[in-house]
């Protein structure tokens, strides 16, 4: 999956996400309006946008929509779009990075090796 997904937009795919099923325009916009105060306006511009980039499936009746991207999908995408702009591509440098703000506890650090050591294969 490559798209890129503005702010506004992923207001719109984590509605539609944080619900499990499929929601109409108008319960998006009520939604938003709570959340964000955004009119039913922006939120049906910002619904099209999606519907146009594929993100979204308008289904009918009632303008029902569809997420057809996964918020997995849209996280590995924007983390690679992150480690590609900031790291030149390494994911070292990114966890590198990641790993000297100092602001890890103890039980953070030692699930994070763990997950490590799964991935390579290794136990000690």
């Amino acid at each position: 999956m490559e798209m890129k997904l503005f702010d506004s937009e992923l207001k719109v795919m984590e509605t539609l996400w944080n619900a499990g099923r499929d929601l109409s325009a108008g319960q998006i916009a009520g939604i938003l309006k709570d959340e964000t105060g955004w009119n039913r306006n922006t939120t049906y511009t910002v619904i099209k946008k999606c519907i146009a980039k594929g993100a979204v499936e308008r289904r009918e009746p009632k303008f029902m929509c569809h997420a057809l991207v996964t918020k997995k999908q849209v996280q590995n995408y924007e983390t690679g779009e992150l480690i590609d702009k900031m790291f030149d591509g390494s994911k070292q440098k990114f966890f590198a990075a990641f790993l000297s703000n100092g602001k890890l506890t103890e039980q953070e650090l030692a699930q994070l090796k763990e997950m490590v050591d799964g991935l390579s294969g290794s136990t000690e």
